[in-house]
């Protein structure tokens, strides 16, 4: 972490850009926009939170908002089984979606862990 100097070097917030705009693409079309906004946002959460806990320069704050970061990878993995049983995505987007919510999931808990050491 020490050779780290600004959240955009962090694979996971790299990891999390990527998934956020991934999202945006496939809720394009949706027109349920309270669902839509939903999503949206909490996948936007996953990426400002990482970089705003490395903001704050302690570990104890940063560890805070990496726990805020991953609640909010549950959150969009519960809605992309929405989205699924909506018909909003089809099976294979939202479990490829999916899967990319939890390796972005296990990454931030390695990164907490690695912070309580």
């Amino acid at each position: 972490m020490s050779t780290i100097k600004k959240f955009e070097e962090l694979v996971i917030w790299q990891n999390a850009r990527k998934l956020i705009n991934e999202i945006y693409k496939e809720m394009n079309g949706i027109k349920d926009f309270g669902f839509k906004d939903q999503i949206q946002r909490a996948s936007v959460s996953i990426m400002n939170n990482i970089a705003e806990g490395f903001e704050r320069y302690s570990d104890t704050e940063f560890r805070r908002f990496l726990d805020i970061s991953k609640a909010s990878c549950g959150e969009v993995r519960s809605m992309l089984y929405l989205a699924e049983d909506l018909h909003y995505l089809d099976n294979n987007t939202a479990e490829n979606l999916r899967k990319d919510c939890r390796l972005i999931s296990g990454s931030i808990q390695n990164l907490i862990n690695s912070l309580k050491s």
